[in-house]
């Protein structure tokens, strides 16, 4: 038997979601300045420092962040019958695994610059850190115009499912 589908879910911390989500754009501002301060010249000692902070921000928090989505966001929606959320929740689904493909590719990369290593090539690290850059703009641009919203709302009728059944099984005799 599986025990994560015999497992109620939790529902979702949107609060602390939205937060991650200012913070990963935050990040991808700090990745874009430093690939442009790292342009033909060595990392100095801040943006070793940056580099550091940025590659172990994205190798931690937004990992945790998508494993949060994909197990607190994403179940009830794909439970649902609305084929066009369906579709959305499946492209984000892709796009974690294109994010994680992608991130496989630039974290030894800052890693070397957090190191003080040369070994990375300036325009391929540029053009790797646009593609994740605009692949993260994007799947945040529809999880909050519209699967953090459905989200929301099929968690409130939830809530009010539950309090209406607590209510019921109070009045009971």
């Amino acid at each position: 038997m599986n025990k994560r589908a015999t497992r109620p879910q939790m529902p979702a911390n949107f609060e602390a979601l939205d937060e991650c989500h200012r913070r990963i754009v935050e990040h991808l501002g700090k990745l874009a300045g430093l690939v442009e301060r790292l342009d033909g010249d060595d990392a100095d000692a801040q943006a070793r420092s940056d580099a550091q902070a940025i590659e172990a921000f994205f190798s931690d928090t937004s990992r945790k962040h998508h494993a949060d989505e994909e197990a607190q966001v994403f179940p009830p929606l794909l439970a649902g019958n609305n084929a066009e959320l369906i579709a959305a929740v499946r492209k984000l689904q892709q796009d974690h695994g294109w994010i994680e493909e992608d991130w496989i590719e630039l974290a030894p990369q800052l890693r070397a610059v957090a190191s003080g290593y040369h070994w990375y090539d300036a325009d391929e690290l540029r053009h790797a850190v646009q593609v994740f850059i605009d692949l993260c703009h994007d799947h945040i641009e529809l999880e909050e115009s519209l699967i953090y919203p459905q989200a929301r709302a099929l968690s409130a009728q939830a809530e009010q499912r539950r309090a209406r059944r607590a209510a019921a099984g109070k009045n009971a005799p």
